[in-house]
């Protein structure tokens, strides 16, 4: 039996290397933007607060404000 996942947001775990599927989707939000990511372009993410980021200069941003 398929669990349709479609136009559902997916809940992941975020590793070094990859991310895990906690809960089936077809997305993330940007955890900065609030923008949808397909798990299929999902390139950014944060391993220590577990936050997925829509591009890479937005994961910068993330990075530079958490510092302060």
């Amino acid at each position: 039996m398929l669990i349709a996942s479609r136009n559902r947001l997916a809940r992941l775990h975020y590793g070094p290397n990859g991310f895990r599927i906690l809960s089936p989707g077809d997305h993330v939000l940007c955890a900065v933007s609030g923008a949808p990511i397909g798990l299929d372009e999902l390139r950014y993410w944060s391993v220590a607060r577990q936050e997925p980021y829509a591009s890479a200069a937005i994961s910068v941003k993330a990075a530079l404000d958490h510092r302060a």
